[in-house]
């Protein structure tokens, strides 16, 4: 019976255990349902911690040429999904590990010399969610590409801008987009930041102290891609800054391309009916035949709340651990998975979406002549023009805009008397002012949305990006 149970025990931590583990706690120890991602990337750190070994005469050159056969084996098993993981070793680390005993016999175990499953876990994640920012940034640049494009077709085209959803002043439809490829842009630095941060190796570190083999870290560092080792071993099997980084990052690019999902909901309304978004992204109504709903953008909407949830859930994992290492680390890679994967679809998602999104350019200009949208317009030719202070021209602009709604007309209706009354020297020049066209071709200052100054930007941007 003894010897039954003793089988039950895991192998690679059981020895001073009597009895088997409870079957519910085999289930929430476990995680290889979940870390079995970072597969790659534990055979990548296993191999060059092999060879570091070997290198520093650690373990003999045999044994290091024969797991290192062994892990490939081991890789190639997982990449043809020929290797079944087993609960029972709890995680990827050791369900590798016991899958190269099998392959090699006991040599598998020189594998972990000078090396704990807190310093491993450490250095498969980093470099996990690093190769996970290496193909989250294109996504974006993809996205940037596909907001230019549609701000150079539509550098020209007018629409009202809105402050508090209310029309505000005439802009270009190009201008608006371009507000998006600057949020993105911020989106890729924050990403480009959070991988030089977390770009340092915890390999080495251990279980928390470091360890009395004589290991050359920088050796491991440098093959792993690594800028440097990280300079405390506390510190290195501890944090997960480079996570909530990571998850900080996503949260944000997800409000960016929810904020833009919210206006495309609004826009491709009847009420709005600015844009169209295509079969392809809208669906129909169970009931109601007529229906056309912008569901793909109401879902990237609503997975902000996924991503931006996870980094309450991942700040409050961390919030209370005492350093070094405790089992609360292990729900962080369910987290930074969950985020990843939902932010690839929406980047996904959205990029495919925003070039089949239809411009209605007839339906934007009419809504861009909605009354008094040139108010401001006329206050800054007061000031321009007739020695007027800006909060003097406001309160005359309140004025007339109060009389033009008594009269049920828009500002440019008004008889030049009625300006005459507040200014004697105006003159018809005061109509140009209030134009929606001379109104956006003035506002040609650095960032503005004249077209001239879009298209200005357009081109810088083409640049950068490139």
């Amino acid at each position: 019976m003894a010897k039954k149970l003793k089988k039950k025990i895991n192998s690679m931590w059981g020895g001073r255990f009597s009895i088997q583990t409870s079957t519910i706690m085999e289930q929430i120890n476990s995680s290889i349902a979940i870390d079995h991602r970072l597969a790659e990337q534990d055979i990548k750190g296993s191999i060059a911690h092999v060879k570091m070994l070997a290198h520093q005469k650690i373990i003999s050159d045999k044994i290091s040429e024969k797991i290192l056969r062994g892990l490939v084996t081991v890789r190639d098993e997982i990449r043809n999904d020929e290797l079944e993981f087993e609960v029972r070793l709890e995680d990827i680390h050791m369900n590798i590990e016991s899958r190269l005993h099998d392959l090699i016999g006991p040599d598998a175990g020189f594998i972990h010399t000078a090396r704990s499953r807190n310093d491993q876990v450490a250095t498969d994640f980093r470099m996990w969610v690093r190769d996970s920012i290496d193909s989250i940034i294109p996504k974006i640049s993809s996205n940037m590409d596909n907001f230019l494009e549609l701000a150079e077709k539509n550098r020209e085209t007018i629409m009202p801008g809105f402050t508090h959803l209310q029309s505000a002043q005439p802009i270009t439809f190009g201008h608006h987009m371009l507000a998006y490829v600057e949020m993105l842009s911020r989106d890729k630095e924050r990403f480009f930041e959070a991988r030089r941060r977390l770009n340092e190796c915890p390999l080495g570190s251990a279980a928390l102290a470091g360890t009395s083999f004589p290991i050359d870290r920088v050796m491991t560092a440098k093959d792993l891609g690594f800028e440097k080792p990280m300079a405390n071993s506390i510190d290195a099997v501890s944090d997960r800054d480079f996570a909530l980084d990571f998850v900080s990052a996503a949260s944000i690019c997800a409000t960016h391309l929810s904020r833009f999902a919210e206006e495309l909901v609004i826009w491709s309304s009847e009420q709005f009916g600015f844009v169209q978004i295509s079969d392809s992204f809208s669906t129909g109504s169970s009931i109601m035949p007529q229906k056309r709903n912008p569901d793909a953008a109401e879902l990237i909407r609503a997975k902000v709340a996924i991503i931006s949830g996870a980094l309450i859930s991942l700040l409050t994992v961390l919030k209370g651990l005492p350093l070094a290492y405790s089992k609360d680390l292990q729900e962080d890679k369910e987290i930074v998975f969950r985020v990843n994967d939902n932010l690839c679809l929406v980047l996904d998602a959205m990029a495919e979406m925003l070039t089949e999104i239809t411009v209605n350019k007839k339906v934007l200009r009419k809504s861009a002549e909605a009354k008094f949208i040139t108010a401001t317009d006329l206050a800054d030719y007061l000031v321009s023009n007739y020695n007027y202070n800006f909060r003097q021209s406001h309160q005359i602009v309140g004025k007339l805009v109060r009389k033009a709604e008594d009269l049920d007309c828009d500002l440019n209706e008004l008889n030049i008397n009625i300006f005459k009354q507040i200014e004697p020297d105006i003159d018809e020049s005061v109509f140009d002012v209030l134009n929606v066209d001379n109104s956006v071709k003035s506002r040609g200052s650095y960032g503005g949305t004249s077209p001239t100054e879009v298209a200005a930007r357009i081109i810088e941007w083409r640049k950068r990006i490139k």
